[in-house]
């Protein structure tokens, strides 16, 4: 095959690793090396260090971007619930597919080419954030793949019609299906339907699960349980699970296990479990968020993401992944080289894992979803909060962030 390109002198290992060459052809990685030689186009990066598209497994593109439509006075998570809920009402197709553009864009100019992203389905939103959010895939297929996860975000069983629609957008093409047992008058009972749907269309599963800081109940069991009941181990997935948070070193390990064992993964969402958890304290007030790398020590597949975008679950956020992956390390008190590096692998290879993407990372014959970073080595990307130079999907430059230049007085 004709090669396309080559990126020469690309750092693809730690800062001590020699560079390699790597060259493309038909949109594919088709060899790497050293001084591959070939007549063909060929670009120096100057051995800076060369990633696979970062993985965002949790945002919510629908609601994102709606701040100047909701009140955030007391900042919890109930009130997040109802404003969201009052204000989407009005939301139109297109107006969905609006803001939700919005936010892709900042994540594609962040790095991210793999997306899950949840979408809230139930009677007075119909499917019309599941239709927004399938157009949007289609359109921006050029720059990231979307998957789109339908869930009911204010109840199932409580909520007459809201399973009718779950099926029919997974009749449609939903990519998987989610749940929120803590929103639902029978959180056991919504995560069995959950459980059974997904057993229907053969999909897997991601939970908003356990968003609070009080570890006397935890409906995590019940989904380790149902997951190993049903097989569906490596195919589920739960978001925040902030209760891990307020468990002692002993619980923590048992739990760790009981996830590992039941092949359920964990993603931590930094800047929302921040934001919400704690508000009924004036002093000594509780991060909230989640070990992920002590969940990694017991085998545990992990990812950090990014959730909200600009609404009353998350007032800010630019979608860069990097970024999330920075607060994260401030959080929970990390600092060493190799922990800092395990945070880039949480929004890259571990959330790839969690999406069971077969055809993820630098190696030949995957896609050329390639991201070159402002730096030379994995734990200095996640300390310095480095922004990406360019990317590449398929083998084609989808966006270019020029670095800063000074500009010296004379």
């Amino acid at each position: 095959m004709a090669l396309d390109l080559i990126l020469r002198n690309a750092r693809i290992g730690g800062a001590d690793a020699a560079t390699v060459d790597i060259a493309i052809a038909g949109g594919y990685i088709f060899d790497i090396g050293s001084d591959i030689a070939a007549d063909v186009p060929a670009e120096d990066i100057g051995g800076k260090l060369v990633v696979a598209g970062f993985v965002e497994t949790h945002i919510h593109l629908d609601k994102s971007c709606i701040l100047d439509r909701c009140q955030s006075r007391e900042g919890t998570l109930a009130e997040a619930i109802a404003e969201v809920a009052a204000a989407k009402r009005a939301f139109s197709e297109d107006d969905i597919y609006q803001r939700a553009r919005r936010t892709l864009e900042r994540a594609i100019l962040q790095g991210t080419m793999r997306m899950r992203t949840h979408v809230e389905v139930d009677p007075r939103i119909g499917l019309k954030g599941f239709s927004a959010i399938r157009r949007l895939k289609q359109d921006y297929a050029w720059a990231i793949d979307i998957e789109i996860c339908v869930f009911p975000q204010e109840g199932l069983l409580n909520d007459p019609g809201t399973e009718e629609l779950l099926v029919a957008a997974c009749k449609q093409g939903a990519d998987l299906i989610g749940g929120c047992p803590y929103t639902d008058s029978d959180p056991h009972g919504q995560i069995a339907r959950v459980f059974a749907i997904a057993r229907q269309f053969d999909l897997d599963i991601d939970f908003h699960l356990d968003f609070d800081i009080d570890p006397s109940r935890m409906y995590l069991d019940e989904v380790c349980r149902c997951t190993q009941a049903t097989g569906w181990g490596g195919r589920v997935t739960v978001g925040h699970v902030t209760k891990l948070s307020a468990l002692g070193s002993e619980r923590f390990a048992a739990t760790a296990k009981r996830l590992a064992d039941a092949g359920v993964a964990v993603t931590v969402l930094p800047a929302t479990d921040l934001f919400l958890t704690g508000r009924d304290r004036d002093y000594d007030v509780p991060r909230g968020v989640t070990a992920a790398h002590r969940l990694l020590e017991h085998g545990v597949v992990c990812s950090i993401a990014s959730n909200n975008i600009l609404n009353p679950f998350t007032p800010f956020g630019d979608c860069s992944l990097i970024r999330m992956a920075n607060l994260y390390a401030n959080v929970v008190q990390i600092g060493r080289p190799s922990e800092l590096a395990s945070c880039l692998d949480m929004v890259t290879t571990l959330p790839a894992k969690l999406m069971n993407l077969r055809n993820y990372g630098i190696a030949i014959g995957n896609p050329a979803d390639l991201v070159v970073l402002d730096c030379t080595d994995r734990a200095g990307a996640v300390a310095e909060i480095v922004r990406p130079l360019f990317g590449m999907k398929r083998g084609r430059r989808t966006f270019v962030c020029p670095p800063a230049r000074l500009l010296r007085q004379e």
